[in-house]
């Protein structure tokens, strides 16, 4: 039979250790997180970005920090303050910049360490020694410690996932910017094309009357008319489709910039950065540039040292490690104290041989993913430098068949004056001298398609991400 006395020191042993239990559970309690409910309302969301428009207080602040107080005033939307608008509109870039916090995340629980385990054994004997406590109970810990390096390894592999991601935002910025350039070169091209079409529109339409009045007067033929109405009917459809490439341009650098169609209509947009020439530079440093500066082979470089850091992780695995097991026990009367090392795993079976392989296999995928994607960058800067002399050369040729047609031009006007010539020719002179503008305008249009396409190979310039002009904005400017 168990004695009273033992028995109550036995109990009073427990009721010491339950309160350090208790303590402990309040204390790990408290630390917690809790669950806080975002849900998402798509009808409130859809009024928000109907709401959106380039007059927004924050959005002004942002460009004037970045760009100058004088940049975002009214009538200096170009595509330096459009750049930056779509930057702090457009929802692609919150996609990226999300993606970069999921990684940022990654890095806080690749350096976290295993937590001990708290373990409270408790036994009861039903046959106890005569004048022994039949209670066995104590407080003991399972303490992991990693070896081999192995945190460093994985905290390195999710750093270097989230360069990738961050080198991310800076392509998703690229291919933002890319389309905003590519939407107001269209502007531009449909406005200089309607401006010349309306021009000979209005001449055509004069020599029709002409012809009209010769073929009353019988000095013209009826297939001469018909053939002068349907080519002015020809340029009255495409000054309509001209206009209506104009309008398309502006829907298209909406969505670019991330507002509604009605924040850019009837916004006055300086295109005039189309009338400069390219810099002399697309042909020497251009590949050097590439290789060095696009954020996509950013990411892969850094998305290959991630492979790298992963095949070193499996590699440190093969190593197991340690469990450190302090602890007391109350057993029958006794306080027992220990330090166990217990958790050992045994490399019996296998040596981690089949991830070390899998890791290997995927620094290698990782490998070939970059060397194939640098090679597209070459490939494609080769491309635009080529496509960019193409167009000079086809913009050369232009310039002299206009040079040809404003001569012709002035001969037939002093033609006209010394009564040697009629209108008529004085007329189709000056749609010559048209048609030659309009086909000028359209090389020219080509040649700022060319530095666009060796600009995108490059991806260059992007002085406003250079400025921090892409980190998260919704957040603290709205």
């Amino acid at each position: 039979m168990t004695s009273p006395m033992l028995s109550t020191s036995g109990l009073h042993a427990l009721a010491r250790l339950l309160p350090v239990s208790a303590g402990l559970a309040v204390l790990i309690a408290a630390g917690c997180a809790t669950y806080q409910p975002r849900p998402l309302a798509p009808v409130a969301l859809a009024e928000h970005f109907e709401q959106r428009r380039l007059d927004d207080p924050g959005l002004q602040r942002y460009i004037a920090r970045h760009l100058g107080p004088a940049s975002s005033a009214a009538g200096a939307w170009n595509l330096s303050t459009l750049t930056l608008a779509a930057f702090y509109f457009n929802p692609e870039l919150d996609v990226a910049r999300a993606r970069w916090g999921s990684t940022k995340a990654t890095v806080v629980t690749a350096g976290q360490r295993p937590n001990p385990v708290l373990q409270l054994p408790f036994g009861l004997t039903t046959n106890p020694a005569a004048g022994a406590s039949p209670y066995l109970y104590g407080l003991a810990l399972d303490l992991p410690v990693e070896t081999a390096g192995k945190r460093g390894y994985r905290v390195a592999q999710a750093e270097q996932l989230s360069d990738a991601a961050q080198a991310q935002i800076g392509e998703a910025a690229w291919q933002v910017r890319a389309r905003l350039r590519s939407a107001l070169l269209d502007l531009y091209a449909a406005e200089r094309e309607a401006a010349i079409l309306v021009r000979e529109e209005a001449l055509q339409q004069h020599i029709l009357a002409l012809m009209e009045g010769r073929l009353a007067q019988g000095a013209a033929s009826g297939p001469e008319v018909a053939l002068v109405r349907a080519e002015w009917a020809r340029t009255r459809i495409g000054t309509a489709q001209a206009r209506s490439r104009a309008e398309a341009a502006r829907a298209a650098i909406a969505s670019a910039v991330g507002v509604p169609v009605a924040a850019v209509q009837g916004l006055a947009i300086d295109v005039g950065a189309f009338d400069r020439a390219a810099p002399d530079d697309l042909g020497a440093q251009a590949r050097r540039e590439a290789l060095l500066n696009r954020a996509d082979l950013r990411a892969a470089l850094a998305r290959y040292e991630a492979s790298q850091s992963a095949l070193q992780l499996e590699v440190a695995r093969q190593y197991p490690d340690i469990h450190l097991g302090p602890g007391y026990t109350f057993d029958a009367g006794q306080n027992k104290f220990a330090l166990t090392l217990s958790g050992i795993e045994l490399p019996v079976f296998h040596r981690n041989e089949g991830p070390i392989e899998q890791a290997q296999a995927r620094r290698k995928e990782a490998a070939a993913q970059f060397t194939a994607l640098q090679a597209q960058a070459i490939v494609a800067t080769d491309q635009a430098v080529q496509a960019y002399r193409s167009a000079q050369a086809l913009l050369a040729l232009n310039d002299g068949l206009q040079a040809d047609a404003e001569r012709a031009l002035q001969r037939a006007a002093q033609a006209f004056d010394a009564g040697q010539t009629d209108r008529l020719a004085l007329l189709s002179a000056q749609g010559s001298a048209l048609a030659s503008q309009l086909t000028r305008a359209q090389a020219w249009v080509a040649v700022q398609r060319a530095i666009g396409q060796s600009e995108d190979a490059l991806q260059r310039p992007l002085a406003a991400a250079d400025a921090q002009a892409l980190r998260p904005l919704m957040e603290t400017e709205q």
